[in-house]
């Protein structure tokens, strides 16, 4: 995965994923030239965000832009391929939890899966209620990491929308609405692909020493090593910074459970009582250098907040 660059500018952090990119591309490639206003409304996401995305796949080559809108070139349309995934509303309500399915067959990647754990915390921290794994071992569906198949109404249901072979991976995204089970099925299934490889820009982040960007990359590489869960940091000096889904959505950032480590030199695990993640385990460490605390890094357990009711209090719905 790529890491997001920082850009000169100020300015509020772009609203768009994996997810918005990979829809814009399958957008383009069904529909031919397409302006600005109108995608944006086909993603649900700002025009800024829009032209972002926009600029980062003219960049890329991908796409050029005439004034009767964007067209996928040769090298989109190949770009189209590898990140095409099979994706279409599935009736399995007997086993998810959500209101609306929304299945995605990835293609000969069932080495990769292990429990589906990682498939379903991808798909709940992009909003959705869950997500189901399965693969298929010779010419039968099965949970992964366990000799027990689906049942024969289920695969019936599955193998009727999707064409299915040995190797293959279905990912269920289940959530109240369609777009949302939509988005948590292919966001699981871009993670389980490595991602898409663009240079993704974030806000410019206004920090004073070099020690604060080696802080930034320390923090992004531990929210990849722990599953994209929220990683939050802050050094002695500075106020800090909160990542979500792989980009910073805060430059200014506290918490409480950030100033205890600093100021006691110890680890702390506890559940939050303020803040954007009041009321879910946080786990905090300090970063010492030569003896003395200089910063403290953290990480946001969304995951033990789904498994205990499946509902994830997030950093938008808090005031």
């Amino acid at each position: 995965m790529i890491r997001p660059q920082t850009v000169a500018s100020g300015g509020p952090t772009p609203k768009f994923t994996d997810y918005h990119i990979w829809k814009a591309v399958m957008i383009m490639s069904e529909t031919k030239p397409i302006g600005r206003k109108t995608l944006s409304s086909l993603l649900n996401i700002g025009e800024g965000s829009t032209r972002t995305i926009l600029d980062m796949l003219c960049d890329e080559g991908y796409i050029t832009v005439t004034k009767s809108g964007a067209v996928l070139t040769d090298k989109g349309k190949k770009i189209r391929e590898l990140i095409k995934m099979d994706v279409g509303p599935v009736n399995v309500s007997d086993l998810t939890i959500g209101a609306v399915n929304y299945g995605v067959k990835i293609r000969g990647v069932s080495r990769k899966i292990t429990y589906g754990c990682e498939e379903r915390d991808a798909a709940i921290m992009s909003g959705a209620t869950g997500a189901t794994t399965l693969v298929c071992v010779g010419s039968k569906l099965m949970f992964p990491g366990s000799e027990y198949p689906v049942s024969s109404h289920v695969e019936s249901v599955l193998k009727k929308e999707f064409r299915v072979g040995n190797g293959d991976v279905i990912i269920i995204g289940t959530a109240d609405d369609a777009e949302t089970a939509e988005k948590g099925a292919v966001t699981a299934a871009i993670r389980l692909l490595g991602g898409i490889r663009l240079n993704k820009p974030t806000i410019d982040v206004p920090f004073q020493r070099n020690s604060n960007k080696e802080l930034i990359s320390l923090a992004f590489t531990i929210h990849d090593l722990v599953g994209r869960l929220p990683v939050c940091a802050r050094s002695r000096d500075n106020l800090g910074i909160r990542i979500e889904n792989g980009a910073v959505i805060d430059n200014t950032y506290t918490g409480e459970v950030l100033e205890e480590a600093m100021e006691f030199g110890t680890t702390i695990r506890r559940v939050a009582t303020s803040g954007p993640y009041k009321g879910i385990r946080v786990i905090v460490a300090p970063l010492e250098v030569d003896g003395e605390v200089v910063a403290a890094v953290g990480v946001v357990d969304i995951r033990a907040m789904a498994g205990a009711d499946n509902l994830i209090r997030r950093s938008e719905d808090i005031e």
